[in-house]
C-alpha cells in the first residue's frame, strides 16, 4: 500500500488535485478489505493514465502531423464544445478541450447486478459519487471477473462497455479516442450529455441524473443542429429507439409483478423466461410491421437476456418527460431550468421522486 501512495506521489507532478482526490479513496479502501483496495486501485491507475494522455484539441488541430480524419472529427467536437457552454449555459472549463488516445473501444465497463427476481440492482457507494447502480472497471477481464464472482452468488449480472463518463468536474475530462466511432453529432451529444452531469448531480439518485443528462443531450442536440441549420432528427433517427426503449420498460413493468406475486420459484423462473421471450417477439413484431425490417437493435435482442440488462434502460429514460415539461415550464431558459432542476435536487429522494411523478410520463413525451 505504502507503495502505491510513493509510486503516485512521484509520478503526479502537476497532478495534486488528483492526490488529493485518491487519498479518500484509498481510505475508504482500507476501512473496506483488500478485495476494495484491490478495486480503488484499478480506478486509482486507470484515472491517473486517462490524465497523463491528455492532449489539448487545439494543439492537436493545429499540429501538422494530426491526421487529416481525427483533425476533422476534434474541428468539429471543438465547436460542439463552444456551443455547449455558450448557448446551453454548461460548465465552462477544460472537459473535453483535451483529447486521448486510450487504444480501446471503451474507456470502462460497468458491471450491473440484480437478484434473481428482483430489477432492484446492486448499488455501490463511493466517496464522492454517492451511490450509483453499478461498478466500473478499467479491464475487460476485470469486468468480466467481477461479474463471475456474482454470477456465483446466484445474482443477474450484466457487464456494458462505455466509451465515455463524467468526473464530475474532478479534472479536465478529454474527449477519448473511444467517442470518435460515432459520427461527429453523436460525439457532440455526448460531450453535452456529461457536462450536464457537472451542471447537476445528485448523490445517490442515478435515475435523477441520467435522465436529467439525457434531456439535456436530446434538447441540447435538437438545438444544435437548428443553430446549423438542419433539419430536426427525422422519426427513423430518434422514433426507433424510443418505441424500443417503451417495449424494455414495459417488459421490466411485467416482471416486476411476476416477482411480487406469491408464485413459487420454479413458476416465477419459468414466467421470467417467457417474459423475455415475449420481449424478443414484441421487438421482431415492431420490426417487421413498422421499420422496414431494419434491426438496429438484433444483437442486443438476441443476446442472452437476464434482469440486470434491462437495468440501464430505467436509469437513463425513467425522467426524461418530466425534464423535457420542466424546461417548456421555465420558458426554454436553461439558466432557470438549471435552477429549478438544482431545487429538486435538494429534496428529499421521496419527495423528489413524487414531483416527478406529478408529470405526464407518458412515451408521448419522452423526448
Amino acid at each position: 500500500m505504502l507503495r502505491l501512495f510513493l509510486l503516485l506521489r512521484s509520478s503526479l507532478g502537476a497532478l495534486d488535485h488528483f492526490f488529493r482526490y485518491l487519498v479518500p479513496l484509498l481510505v475508504f479502501g482500507l476501512l473496506n478489505g483488500c478485495s476494495s483496495i484491490d478495486y480503488y486501485g484499478q480506478l486509482a491507475s486507470g484515472q491517473l493514465q486517462l490524465l497523463q494522455a491528455r492532449k489539448p484539441v487545439a494543439e492537436l488541430i493545429a499540429d501538422p502531423a494530426t491526421p487529416a480524419k481525427l483533425r476533422q472529427h476534434l474541428m468539429q467536437a471543438e465547436q460542439a464544445r463552444a456551443f455547449a457552454s455558450a448557448q446551453l449555459r454548461l460548465p465552462d472549463n477544460r472537459s473535453y478541450r483535451v483529447y486521448a488516445d486510450i487504444g480501446r473501444p471503451f474507456v470502462v465497463w460497468n458491471v450491473f447486478a440484480t437478484p434473481e427476481f428482483s430489477l432492484e440492482p446492486q448499488t455501490h457507494c463511493f466517496p464522492i459519487a454517492g451511490c450509483v447502480a453499478y461498478r466500473g472497471y478499467y479491464s475487460q477481464g476485470a469486468a468480466r471477473g467481477a461479474a463471475a464472482l456474482q454470477k456465483q452468488q446466484g445474482l443477474d449480472v450484466y457487464v456494458g462497455g462505455v466509451e465515455a463518463y463524467s468526473t464530475l468536474g474532478w479534472f479536465d475530462d478529454p474527449i477519448l479516442s473511444s467517442m470518435l466511432g460515432w459520427g461527429d453529432e453523436r460525439l457532440a451529444t455526448v460531450i453535452f450529455h456529461e457536462l450536464a452531469h457537472q451542471r447537476v448531480y445528485v448523490r445517490d439518485d442515478t435515475a435523477f441524473n441520467e435522465s436529467f443528462a439525457t434531456f439535456v443531450e436530446q434538447e441540447g442536440t435538437r438545438q444544435w443542429r437548428a443553430a446549423r441549420g438542419l433539419q430536426a432528427q427525422s422519426e427513423d433517427d430518434g422514433g426507433q429507439r424510443d418505441q424500443f426503449v417503451t417495449l424494455v420498460l414495459a417488459s421490466r413493468e411485467r416482471l416486476k409483478t411476476l416477482y411480487a406475486s406469491p408464485l413459487t420459484a420454479p413458476a416465477k423462473r419459468a414466467g421470467k423466461q417467457a417474459e423475455f421471450e415475449r420481449l424478443r417477439r414484441d421487438y421482431r413484431a415492431l420490426r417487421d410491421s413498422q421499420w422496414q425490417g431494419k434491426g438496429r437493435y438484433d444483437a442486443w435482442i438476441n443476446a442472452p437476456m437476464n434482469n440486470a440488462k434491462l437495468l440501464p434502460f430505467g436509469l437513463y429514460d425513467q425522467w426524461v418527460p418530466a425534464f423535457a415539461q420542466l424546461f417548456v415550464q421555465a420558458g426554454k431558459d436553461w439558466d432557470v431550468f438549471y435552477r429549478q432542476v438544482e431545487a429538486l435536487g435538494k429534496l428529499p429522494r421521496e419527495q423528489r421522486r413524487q414531483v416527478l411523478k406529478g408529470f405526464d410520463l407518458s412515451p408521448a413525451n419522452r423526448r
